[in-house]
């Protein structure tokens, strides 16, 4: 059966990542050209999304470690038994993966942008391109990181259930190679 420690665990480990992630996207940096009477330059807001960004990442790589340790990776360890658990822990599990890599990349990328800052100046009359990072790039990890939590759930409870399967033969299995 399925450890309700561990999903309870997960759970919270991955609302808190969620909420970072969130939190990332409100306080993205944002920049504002500055003038010192003969030259433009970019000056920037505290850099906090940064981090946000990094602590969300780290939160859901901490889930992500704890779910698939814990179910042996789907790969290591004694094999499922055949029955319709099993074919949803190896769908949700493929599934599990392919959204913590975008949910990962999403907050990875969107940390090291918003970390980015244009340090030229300008000495003729064009204010410079100041570089801040894009809308929606954590709030799109912040998403895909409660897809993440979901399936990862998801996936442990079907992976259980398919370890926890009886197989009932009967009484007689078939022919016995006893006395030969």
């Amino acid at each position: 059966m399925a450890s309700t420690l561990l999903l309870a665990l997960v759970f919270v480990i991955d609302l808190i990542a969620f909420a970072l992630a969130v939190a990332a996207e409100q306080r993205r940096s944002t920049a504002t050209v500055g003038n010192n009477g003969k030259e433009s330059y970019c000056v920037y807001d505290e850099d906090i999304a940064t981090g946000l960004g990094v602590g969300s990442f780290l939160f859901l790589l901490l889930s992500q470690t704890l779910i698939m340790v814990t179910s042996r990776c789907l790969c290591c360890g004694k094999a499922m038994r055949p029955s319709g658990s099993r074919a949803w822990a190896v769908v949700l599990f493929i599934t599990c993966w392919l959204f913590f890599f975008i949910a990962e990349v999403c907050l990875l990328a969107g940390s090291v942008r918003n970390a980015y800052h244009t340090k030229y100046k300008n000495l003729l009359n064009d204010p410079p391109s100041c570089a801040t990072l894009r809308k929606g790039v954590f709030g799109a990890g912040a998403a895909f990181a409660f897809l993440t939590a979901v399936v990862s759930e998801l996936y442990y409870v079907s992976y259980s259930k398919a370890n926890d399967a009886t197989v009932n033969y009967g009484k007689d299995t078939g022919v016995r190679m006893g006395n030969l």
